[in-house]
């Protein structure tokens, strides 16, 4: 059995400019970066912005597990199977981060023969967004840290900066370091931190921001720290904009790439949904609209994470509106959540099944508290037997949920018709009601618990003193009104990442508050959850290499 890599390094790519033309887009409009990447220009959305919305389709998945559920594939091969019907399709994924690739989870083009290509181009360097936002967050660090330096006009008080520095790799040792060690002139000694790129606030704020003009606004309200008087201090005032704009200048502009069936791929940011808020930018998402009929896109991990983000922080500031979610599970993970061990999941088990897709059932009931119609899709497995997807299937249509089997994995944009045209069905005969979780207007702590409660299952929330105390500073300072963005594991609906299935009677602890003034959410961090992750003890990076024919080997 071939490798998504060998399988991607097999493909027979077109010119990009040959992709773009399926989206009616000319060459002007494109910024190359070789033969089979681009960027979009500036000029394209001036052309195209008076254009009627396409249909947008959020593809969001149970809880992951080692079993794998496969929702980067499914909307690859869902786009695929769309371009089957002669239907006029575009997908919108994130970009990868470096991190996951070297570390455990691998990248994220998708799988099989439902992938986006260059493979090895998006999950390594791609077009330099990752680098640029990295870039920018670091010139920010900078700047704070020689202004202290300088005399320390604005009076920061180095007790209270709140900006930490980052890098797009898993590194553990860097969660918490000392700066300034050395000379008087090498620096203020202070403790100081890194966080993953994903999780840097200017990512949020590039793939929340519509244009340039938004974009430096809302680099201008980043709080880096606060003054002995408690006010905050703020990336303009440190007179970083500009230079930090510039250096976003293309990474603002959204990236188009191909599937293995030449589907057009917008792809472009990349927030973990787990320590972020895991959607892709907006400025893709609404080119895309006015780009195609059907618009695929995904949000990160599990729906209590990536879906519920995607309504109540990307909808939100943005207005998009989405007409269909489709939820993507596998039996094998369906019995994962019901206590099977990895070894045995290959094996039917009814009770297992039963038990285990309680999970399912709760995401189920999330996506409906949103008014968007539900379509849940399988990957289909060879050793899925056929009482088992009945069983799935029948549970999902007593939900008021339409069902479809995927095969994209094996047979690409064929395996994926019957779920295409399960969609479209939806689509024409189901309105979308889509409603927000929460208003705007609601205290703090009322949201975080309407989400700890109605999204997650949880009983009460409880939290750490400093978490309070930051709450309140939060909402005195005016920024009460902010949506949340859920720092919380992916792997439970619960802060304890070995509950499975669906548990109950358990509370959710919220240990760290901050607002990102810029992004414009405040982050509440939950349980253990890391925003620098580290390496597992074997990590990808050890299956990974380069032949002297220049051809990587073992990215997956």
């Amino acid at each position: 059995m071939k490798t998504d890599i060998e399988i991607a390094q097999e493909a027979k790519l077109v010119h990009i400019r040959e992709v773009a033309k399926r989206l009616d887009i000319e060459e002007d409009d494109l910024d190359f970066y070789g033969k089979y990447k681009a960027k979009f220009s500036d000029s394209l959305w001036e052309k195209v912005k008076d254009k009627k919305d396409g249909k947008l389709v959020l593809v969001t998945a149970i809880n992951p597990t080692p079993a794998g559920e496969g929702k980067t594939t499914t909307t690859v091969g869902l786009g695929e199977a769309f371009g089957r019907l002669d239907k006029k399709a575009v997908i919108a994924l994130r970009e990868p981060s470096l991190g996951p690739c070297f570390g455990i989870k691998g990248g994220a083009a998708g799988g099989g023969y439902a992938q986006v290509v260059p493979m090895e181009d998006l999950n390594l360097h791609f077009t330099g967004d990752f680098h640029a936002i990295t870039s920018a967050n670091n010139l920010l660090a900078a700047m704070l840290d020689n202004h202290i330096q300088q005399g320390n006009e604005l009076g920061i008080d180095t007790n209270q900066v709140v900006w930490k520095r980052c890098v797009d790799m898993n590194d553990r040792v860097l969660r918490n370091i000392v700066v300034g060690l050395g000379r008087k002139v090498d620096g203020v000694v202070r403790e100081d931190h890194f966080i993953i790129t994903v999780a840097s606030e200017i990512m949020a704020i590039l793939c929340l921001a519509e244009n340039m003009k938004d974009l430096k606004e809302r680099l201008g309200r980043i709080i880096v720290a606060y003054s002995y008087e408690g006010q905050p201090v703020t990336a303009k005032q440190l007179n970083a904009v500009g230079a930090m704009a510039a250096l976003l200048k293309d990474a603002i502009k959204p990236n188009l790439i191909q599937t293995l069936e030449h589907t057009p791929a917008i792809v472009h940011g990349g927030p973990f949904a787990n320590i972020a808020h895991g959607c892709n930018s907006v400025r893709a998402t609404k080119t895309a609209l006015k780009l195609a009929d059907y618009v695929i896109t995904e949000a990160g991990f599990g729906a209590d994470l990536g879906a519920e983000k995607f309504f109540d922080i990307k909808c939100r500031m943005s207005g998009l509106k989405p007409d269909a979610v489709i939820l993507v599970a596998t039996v094998r993970a369906l019995k994962y959540n019901g206590g099977v061990p990895k070894t045995e999941l290959g094996a039917e088990n009814l009770e297992a099944l039963k038990k285990g897709i309680v999970n399912l059932e709760k995401h189920i009931e999330n996506v409906q508290k949103f008014g968007v119609p539900c379509v849940v899709t399988l990957n289909r497995f060879v050793t899925d037997t056929a009482a088992e997807l009945d069983f799935v299937e029948g549970f999902c249509k007593e939900r008021n949920c339409d069902f479809a089997l995927s095969e994209v994995w094996e047979k690409g944009g064929d395996g994926g018709i019957d779920l295409a045209k399960k969609v479209m069905d939806t689509l024409e005969n189901k309105e979308s009601r889509f409603e927000l979780l929460y208003d705007n207007h609601l205290p703090l702590m009322e949201k975080i618990e309407k989400v700890a409660k109605e999204i997650y299952g949880a009983s009460g929330v409880t939290y750490d003193a400093a978490a309070k105390k930051a709450i309140s500073a939060i909402e005195e300072l005016g920024f009460g009104d902010l949506p949340v963005c859920m720092a919380k594991n992916q792997y439970s609906l619960s802060d304890d990442p070995t509950k499975l299935g669906r548990p109950e009677d358990f509370t959710i602890n919220i240990r760290e508050v901050y607002v990102s003034a810029g992004a414009g959410f405040v982050v509440a961090i939950t349980g253990t959850v890391m925003t620098m992750p580290g390496l597992p003890k074997k990590p990808a990076a050890f299956g990974i290499d380069v032949n002297d024919e220049g051809v990587i080997t073992g990215l997956f």
